[in-house]
């Protein structure tokens, strides 16, 4: 069942040298051509932190990366003659503490790739940093990303006007905030940071953080929605980060005439990525790539 108005749409259902990528070739960079805003020693050293007791999604294990200090970006480009010229800067979530890196990584860039776009994995510092934010540090990250991917369009074969950011849960929000932040949080420092730093669009699936719980639901004073771009969003109602989260600030998104397109689906939890189950949420990804191509993003150069 679908009911639309005015753009709203709720679906409710069951070395730092950038070198040329070559198409199906996965390249990692580094964010920053020394160390990142504020961070000057080394910090514990970067790991997967996941317990035998943790959880499993969809029966299997997740990589719950931790102690981020070097940022960087993976750049994964779909086969050739698929290219549409879109690129999209992945998000993955873990509470700003961990990244939860194939469940909303890796995976994610599989299926981009699948649909002709070009995937551009963001490993972001976490866990947040004392004394700061709790996105401060990974906002950082996240705006040089996309200044960094569109200084460099032609080299990587997008478009610059074709860049959207897909984020989960804390990622999510993190996404909605690079979107919606129209100054740049740090120091320039080269030429990339002289270009556009906000995406083309977002996708926001199970975000978190994008409203204030004891304020009403108010949406999150780090979020400017008049600054945003077209959105997606897919959540569902027994989300422990709870649909109002996403609901309101769908809804301020519509009243600033930003266009949006909801996603509501009434069970499926948090946490499930791509990976399928009999949960109809995990269609989401189907939905996404409809309005992409609606939005006229997967089409090619």
């Amino acid at each position: 069942m679908q009911s639309a108005l005015a753009g709203f749409v709720i679906v409710a259902s069951l070395g730092f040298a950038l070198p040329v990528v070559a198409a199906n070739k996965t390249t990692t960079l580094r964010l920053w051509p020394g160390d990142a805003p504020g961070e000057s020693a080394p910090g514990p050293e970067e790991r997967d932190t996941t317990k035998p007791t943790d959880n499993q999604v969809a029966g299997k294990p997740v990589i719950r990366l931790g102690n981020v200090s070097q940022p960087t970006i993976l750049i994964q480009r779909p086969p050739k003659g698929k290219e549409t010229g879109t690129a999209v800067v992945i998000a993955p979530g873990g509470a700003y503490n961990i990244l939860a890196w194939d469940l909303e990584g890796t995976e994610v860039c599989d299926w981009l790739n699948s649909i002709g776009v070009t995937a551009v994995l963001l490993k972001y510092r976490v866990p947040k940093r004392n004394g700061m934010p709790k996105h401060a540090a990974a906002l950082q990250d996240a705006q040089r990303a996309v200044s960094l991917v569109r200084s460099r369009a032609q080299e990587f074969g997008i478009d610059p006007a074709r860049i959207g950011v897909l984020g989960f849960s804390a990622g999510g929000h993190l996404s909605a905030t690079v979107s919606t932040t129209a100054e740049r949080t740090y120091p320039g420092v080269d030429d990339a940071d002289k270009v556009a730093l906000r995406p083309n669009f977002a996708v926001l699936v199970y975000p978190a953080y994008l409203t204030v719980k004891d304020e009403g639901d108010k949406v999150a004073p780090e979020l400017h929605v008049t600054n945003a771009p077209p959105t997606f969003i897919a959540i569902t109602a027994d989300d422990p980060v709870r649909m109002e989260n996403a609901l309101n600030y769908a809804i301020a998104l519509k009243q600033a005439k930003v266009p949006v397109e909801l996603h509501l689906y009434p069970t499926g939890g948090h946490g499930y990525g791509l990976r399928k189950t009999k949960e109809p949420v995990t269609s989401w990804p189907e939905r996404a790539a409809e309005w992409m191509k609606t939005r006229g993003w997967l089409k090619a150069n």
